[in-house]
């Protein structure tokens, strides 16, 4: 079988893609992948890393207003689409995946023109314009929300599957997570609340917990907190001008990436966070508790729709940007912490959303496809 798959950007976009690419690897040893994204994204570390063959095209997303640099960005990605036809053309893929990211475009219209079965992966809540305008001619649209289904109307052929990651729910032993506190240096005796904002960091949330920190109003809580690479230096310089010492807060630890997530999402209390797909997918798999805090500017506003798939069945609380500041933010985290019942009820009602044997589900469809 030879594969090829679109994907690009962000980690959200891309590692999907590369676990579909290792099921089919698993299930079919013989099997040739291609991915193809930009020259610009995650997607020149991730895959390479990965293992795979990824050739560029180029690919710009097209916002609705009518300027110079979108005509310019439309005419480099028809160039792109005609790169794409010519990849497709010389590789002969038995099927074309797309997981997400303006690639999706060009790649997937090339392989429709040339008759090659296709597969869409929508991860979000709320599938975007360029989804919807794909459904009318991919073959299949796997989502990872059944929230998304009924917004696909047009589709040819939708299948809820889930989001693949990496994540799982482990139950650490005592002594795993005695371990894991002692090298963080936090206290075994207080709730963990483990906080993030994507790899890139989220500066609002990112200035609530310094005012958080600075008036200490976290005492009967503790806080693990993956600050982005991007952001950690200018934390800690902030922090220094305050008088405090990135490295010596009580009940706080600050790091710039958590590349231990899914020990530390396993660990965690409850967790606050933007809402991107994966990271909804993740805490219904670990089922943990959540504060959203959805990032406003996300394209059709997908966030906070990926949020409400959560706060509906009772297992997340959202706090909306504009909204969100120290009150806020402590208000809400202190109302959820100091009942334990309420807790556990909130993670176990995240658990029941996830959904089991996903990347079976996408090979199942694949096969279906490509008639194995």
């Amino acid at each position: 079988m030879k594969v090829i798959i679109a994907a690009a950007q962000t980690g959200g976009h891309i590692n999907p893609g590369i676990a579909i690419a290792n099921k089919i690897k698993k299930e079919n040893k013989k099997a040739e992948i291609m991915f193809i994204g930009t020259t610009r994204g995650l997607e020149n570390d991730l895959v390479p890393r990965a293992g795979y063959e990824l050739k560029t095209i180029e690919a710009y997303g097209i916002n609705r207003k009518i300027s110079i640099e979108n005509i310019k960005n439309a005419i480099k990605t028809l160039r792109g689409y005609n790169e794409a036809k010519k990849i497709v053309k010389e590789f002969k893929p038995d099927i074309v995946i797309g997981t997400g990211g303006f690639i999706c475009g060009p790649v997937l219209m090339a392989a429709t023109k040339y008759k090659i079965p296709t597969i869409l992966h929508e991860s979000n809540a709320f599938p975007g314009v360029a989804v919807k305008l794909l459904s009318k001619k991919v073959d299949t649209i796997l989502v990872g929300f059944e929230d998304a289904k009924k917004r696909l109307p047009n589709a040819k052929n939708v299948v809820v599957t889930g989001t693949p990651t990496k994540i799982k729910k482990i139950v650490l032993t005592e002594e795993q997570k005695e371990k894991i506190i002692n090298e963080l240096e936090l206290d075994k005796q207080l709730p963990i609340v483990l906080i993030f904002g994507g790899s890139q960091g989220a500066k609002s949330i990112n200035n609530t917990l310094i005012n958080i920190i600075k008036n200490k109003t976290n005492s009967n809580y503790q806080i693990i907190w993956a600050s982005g690479p991007k952001q950690y230096e200018v934390i800690k310089d902030t922090l220094k001008d305050i008088k405090i010492n990135i490295n010596k807060i009580q009940n706080v630890k600050i790091l710039p990436y958590i590349y231990n997530m899914e020990e530390m999402m396993n660990l965690s209390d409850i967790i606050i966070a933007r809402s991107g797909a994966m990271t909804i997918t993740e805490i219904a798999i670990t089922g943990k508790p959540a504060i959203f805090v959805p990032f406003p500017f996300a394209t059709e506003n997908h966030q906070e729709y990926n949020a409400r798939v959560l706060e509906n069945v009772g297992a997340a609380k959202i706090i909306l940007d504009k909204d969100l500041n120290e009150n806020t933010l402590s208000n809400t985290l202190n109302e959820i912490l100091k009942d334990r019942n309420r807790l556990l009820e909130m993670g176990n009602n995240a658990n029941k959303v996830a959904i089991k044997d996903v990347e079976e589900k996408i090979y199942n469809e694949v096969k279906k496809l490509v008639k194995l």
